[in-house]
């Protein structure tokens, strides 16, 4: 069961959506629906496209808004003859605090390994930012029985070596891949299981105190009709929301899952 004393982490991905006049009026319009009894109870990070987080970074500072910067990916070196990367030293001199490693599109369509995505958390904790670490199974790997294989083997490779303490601030996010833009969620019980599983893998690896504080978030076409039931999960500390972020009107719902 996962520390109750910290807040839940709802994220929002736009992924490649949104240009910087788009992503300004969209955080406009989620400035005016979040306020500061939903950020004192959550914790919102949101994940524009780089073209993108220079105008929204001015945004938020500039009108002390309480939404947290986030990115998509990045490289894990410093830098060097990466022609199209993103080195964590841009991010962080951004104050950029999220950054997401692993996701399944970048797993799936880019072919980032395990061992690749291991290297970005590490870069990215070096930088003094917050890895969201990406998890999760195919369909046919799910039929076959084969979830917590798949998924706690990603877990122990991405934080292999790392020091408890920072496993601790870290961010695990279960993304069930058949589940990601189908419309299909994974069963409350089913999501919780995996999330459990997680958990108990990490206060196996790290200790018990680690395992409790980690945050996990699920991902796989959450919406407003089903974010109550998955936080309502002991082990299920926030979200991973990919397409329902763009919608000002649904994100603000999912903030606001309390509420409803």
């Amino acid at each position: 069961m996962s520390d109750s004393s910290r807040k839940p982490l709802i994220s929002g991905n736009w992924k490649m959506h949104q240009n910087h006049f788009e992503s300004i009026q969209l955080m406009q319009k989620l400035a005016y629906m979040v306020g500061k009894d939903d950020f004192d109870s959550v914790d919102v990070s949101v994940h524009p496209p780089f073209t993108d987080i220079r105008s929204v970074q001015t945004l938020i500072e500039g009108d002390s808004l309480r939404f947290l910067l986030g990115a998509q990916h990045c490289h894990y070196e410093e830098k060097g003859a990466f022609t199209g990367e993103i080195a964590p030293t841009f991010l962080s001199k951004l104050t950029v605090k999220y950054v997401i490693c692993g996701h399944s599109e970048r797993r799936e369509i880019f072919g980032e390994t395990d061992e690749l995505v291991h290297k970005k958390v590490v870069s990215v904790l070096k930088n003094k930012m917050i890895p969201i670490v990406c998890v999760g199974e195919t369909l046919e790997e799910r039929e076959a029985g084969q979830t917590l294989d798949k998924v706690l083997n990603q877990v122990r490779i991405a934080l292999h070596k790392l020091a408890p303490e920072d496993v601790s601030a870290l961010v695990v996010a279960y993304e069930p891949i058949w589940a990601i833009g189908t419309g299909k969620t994974a069963t409350t019980s089913d999501a919780q299981e995996v999330c459990k599983a997680i958990r108990a893998e990490i206060a196996v690896l790290f200790g018990s105190d680690t395992g409790s504080k980690v945050r996990i978030q699920y991902g796989g076409s959450v919406k407003g009709a089903n974010i109550a039931e998955l936080m309502s999960q002991p082990d299920i500390d926030g979200a991973l929301v990919g397409g329902a972020s763009l919608d000002p009107d649904e994100f603000a719902r999912i903030v606001q899952y309390r509420l409803h």
